[in-house]
């Protein structure tokens, strides 16, 4: 998993000479790790990103396009004002607003997102509320009943979501539990955003999360494509970009 993380996908060739041990040896951990939900096999070898019915690891999430997620995490935060109750969802674009928070206390932070929590329990002037639930590893977040049941008492100003593809008008996710405490957080909150790097435009997962009409906003890079802006025009979707075009850096 250490090597798939660095490299995104690697060779069973490649794995069983670095490691020492036998192509039907990797082949067993590598069905034992797929069953676990942490990678998926592809011909010749193992991959943890992204496909339309799998949905990457956290850790290799957070390491790519760092540069466009913090220029649209900025943008995002700029729509907060203190005093406010905010949702904060599971993802690692999502999760690079918690520091900018700090900036506009005092703040009533709700959130599924353990990297957020880490970031921001303690502090002062920041009111925190940990949705329970299930914890997903792979996810770096809390799911499940448990964590939908609290979230329906509870009521925000604003939510800022993110999502894994976003096909014409619309947003999917590979992960049918993610889905469910997305769109609970759609429900309890005011205003909802939606915020995506340009790479998620085009692209397909299997399970329908919701149109993208249900956002007052849709928040990315400035490298969105005219094809990916003409259909948010057409549906009036609301879209705001970056200053600046962060892809280079992002890739």
């Amino acid at each position: 998993m250490d090597l798939l993380l660095e490299a995104g996908s690697a060779s069973v060739e490649d794995m069983a000479n670095r490691f020492g041990v036998s192509r039907m040896t990797i082949h067993r951990d590598l069905d034992d790790l797929e069953q676990a939900g942490l990678l998926r096999k592809v011909h010749g070898g193992a991959s943890i990103e992204s496909s339309p019915q799998f949905e990457s690891d956290f850790r290799y999430r957070e390491r790519i396009g760092l540069a466009e997620k913090r220029a649209i995490a900025a943008l995002a935060a700029g729509l907060i004002e203190p005093g406010q109750i905010v949702i904060l969802d599971d993802s690692s674009t999502v999760g690079a607003m918690a520091p900018l928070l700090l900036g506009l206390r005092p703040l009533t932070v709700i959130t599924n997102n353990l990297s957020v929590m880490n970031t921001l329990a303690g502090i002062a002037g920041i009111t925190l509320i940990s949705l329970g639930g299930q914890f997903s590893k792979k996810f770096n977040g809390f799911f499940g009943i448990v964590a939908e049941e609290a979230l329906k008492t509870l009521r925000a100003d604003a939510a800022f979501l993110s999502t894994s593809a976003i096909e014409g008008a619309q947003a999917f996710h590979q992960d049918q539990e993610v889905i469910q405490i997305k769109r609970q957080m759609l429900r309890s909150a005011r205003r909802r955003y939606l915020l995506a790097d340009h790479e998620k435009f085009g692209r397909q997962a299997l399970h329908f999360f919701t149109g993208l009409d249900a956002f007052d906003a849709v928040l990315t890079g400035a490298a969105v494509s005219n094809a990916a802006r003409q259909p948010l025009a057409e549906a009036g979707v609301a879209l705001m970009t970056t200053d600046r075009d962060t892809s280079e850096q992002a890739a």
